[in-house]
C-alpha cells in the first residue's frame, strides 16, 4: 500500500543549562567563575532518500525526539551539543505545518530542511560576571528546542498523469508502454494505489508515467478514490485522459471527459490548464472509431489520438507527441527554495518589546523577549532574581509599569513568574 501523507510531531532537543562554579585561586574573589556554557539542542532534519518511496515509517512512529545539548561544567567545559536526528523521506514530499501553508517541497537526492530547530545552550555564570558582582552564582538555562506538527505528502514525481474513469483502459496502457505490472481487471476500483511506469522513446530519450486511479463525479469532495489521488497528478507536465472510446459500460465518452475534467478544475484549476491530450482507448472496436469525429468535434483544440491499449494500435504516435509537449514544458515545483541543498523552516519573527495588560488585581507582561529572560533564568536564585530585575529596569519595564499605574504591593505576571512590585523610588 501506497503510505502518501501522514501528521507527524517533531521537538528539536533543549540547549543545555549554563554551569554556575568557581576555581579556587588566591586573590580571585570566591575562586572566580569558570562555569562552562550549555551544548546546542539536536535538529529535526528531514533528507531525501531516493531509495524510498512511501511514508510507511510514519505511518507506525509520529513522535520524534531530538536529543539535547549536555549541561555545562566548571572549568569552562562546554557541553556537548545535541545529535540531530535523520527522517528520511522520499522524494516528491511536500513539508506542511498545520495551519500553515507549503514549508518546503523536497525533489532532489540529499535535499534536507530543518524542520525544528535545537534550543541555544544557556550560558555558564563566567559571562555575567562584572566589577560589581565578580562572583555571580547564577548561570542560564538552555532555550527549549522548536516543536512543530508538520504534515508530510507524498506527491509522486511524474512527468505525465493518466487521468481517466475506472476501466477507461489506463493500467493496460501502462503496462504496454512500460516495464509496470498494474493489476489489470474488468471491475470498478482494481487499480487502488497509483502505479508509476518508465517510458523510453528510442534512444536517450525517457519519462515517468503515473496512472492515476478513481477519478470519478465528485472525486475532488472525497467521493471514490479520486481526491486521495489527485495530488499525485500536481505535479505532472502533461495529462493524457484516457477515455473508453466505445462506451463499452454504457456511459458517453463525451461525457466521461467533461466529468472528469471538471473535477480537475475544481480540485486545482492550475491542474486543470496543464497541456492535455486525449486517449480514446478502444479503437479497435466499431463503435469506438463511430464516436472518433464526436469527440474530436467537442474538443477540437485538443489532440485525440486513436488507441488501443490492447493491440497497440495508435500509441507510438501517441508517445511521440507526449515526448514533445514535455519539452515544451519545464518539471513542476510546488516551491522553488532558497538555497536548493539545505532549507531552514524560519520561526514566525518575534514582535519587538512587550505588552501590560491589567489582569484583576494583577498585571500580566507579555512578550517574546520578557518571556525568555525568565525562563533562562532561576527566579528563586537571589542572585539569578537581580539580575531579572536589573536587566527589566534596563530595558523599560519599571517605567512602562508605573506609567501603566501600577501600586506599591501590586502583582506582576510573567508566564509563571509572580512577584510583588515595590515602588524603588519610595
Amino acid at each position: 500500500m501506497l503510505y502518501d501523507y501522514v501528521k507527524i510531531y517533531v521537538k528539536a532537543g533543549d540547549g543545555g543549562n549554563g554551569s554556575a562554579s568557581f576555581r579556587r585561586e588566591k586573590y580571585i574573589p570566591n575562586g572566580g567563575p569558570n562555569g562552562g556554557d550549555g551544548g546546542r539542542g539536536g535538529n529535526v532534519m528531514l533528507v531525501v532518500d531516493p531509495n524510498l518511496n512511501t511514508l510507511i515509517d510514519f505511518h507506525y512512529q509520529k513522535h520524534y525526539r531530538a536529543e539535547r545539548g549536555e549541561h555545562g561544567h566548571g572549568k569552562n567545559q562546554h557541553g556537548k551539543n545535541g545529535e540531530d536526528l535523520l527522517l528520511r523521506v522520499p522524494p516528491g514530499t511536500v513539508i506542511r505545518e498545520v495551519g500553515a501553508g507549503i514549508l518546503a517541497d523536497l525533489t532532489r537526492p540529499g535535499q534536507q530542511v530543518a524542520a525544528a530547530k535545537g534550543g541555544r545552550g544557556g550560558r555558564g555564570n563566567t559571562h555575567f560576571s562584572t566589577p560589581e558582582d565578580q562572583a555571580p552564582h547564577f548561570a542560564e538555562n538552555g532555550d527549549p528546542g522548536e516543536e512543530r506538527t508538520l504534515e508530510l505528502e507524498l506527491k509522486l514525481l511524474a512527468d505525465v498523469g493518466l487521468v481517466g474513469w475506472p476501466n477507461a483502459g489506463k493500467s493496460s496502457l501502462l503496462r504496454r508502454i512500460s516495464a509496470a505490472e498494474p493489476k489489470v481487471a474488468a471491475y470498478p476500483f482494481t487499480t487502488l494505489e497509483p502505479n508509476l511506469g518508465l517510458v523510453r522513446i528510442g534512444e536517450g530519450r525517457s519519462f515517468v508515467v503515473a496512472d492515476l486511479p478513481g477519478l470519478i463525479e465528485g472525486a475532488h469532495t472525497g467521493t471514490g478514490l479520486g481526491h486521495r489521488f489527485l495530488r499525485h497528478a500536481e505535479r505532472t507536465r502533461v495529462l493524457v485522459h484516457m477515455v473508453d472510446a466505445a462506451g463499452t459500460e454504457g456511459r458517453d465518452p463525451r461525457e466521461d471527459i467533461r466529468v472528469i475534467n471538471q473535477e480537475l478544475q475544481l480540485y486545482n484549476p492550475e491542474l486543470a490548464g496543464r497541456p492535455q491530450v486525449i486517449a480514446a482507448n478502444k479503437i479497435d472496436l466499431p463503435a469506438a472509431r463511430e464516436n472518433l469525429p464526436l469527440l474530436r468535434q467537442e474538443w477540437p483544440e485538443v489532440p485525440v489520438y486513436p488507441v488501443s491499449a490492447a493491440t497497440g494500435e495508435g500509441i507510438d504516435q501517441l508517445l511521440l507527441d507526449v515526448c514533445r509537449l514535455l519539452d515544451e514544458h519545464p518539471p513542476v515545483i510546488l516551491k522553488t527554495p532558497d538555497d536548493p541543498d539545505l532549507l531552514v523552516i524560519k520561526a514566525a519573527p518575534e514582535e519587538a518589546g512587550f505588552t501590560i495588560v491589567e489582569e484583576n488585581d494583577a498585571w500580566r507582561v507579555s512578550g517574546k523577549g520578557m518571556e525568555r529572560l525568565v525562563s533562562r533564568f532561576d527566579p528563586n536564585n537571589p542572585a539569578a532574581l537581580r539580575y531579572i530585575q536589573h536587566t527589566m529596569r534596563r530595558i523599560g519595564l519599571d517605567g512602562a509599569l508605573q506609567a501603566s499605574g501600577i501600586k506599591q504591593g501590586d502583582i506582576v505576571k510573567i508566564k509563571e513568574f509572580e512577584f510583588e512590585w515595590t515602588d524603588r523610588g519610595q
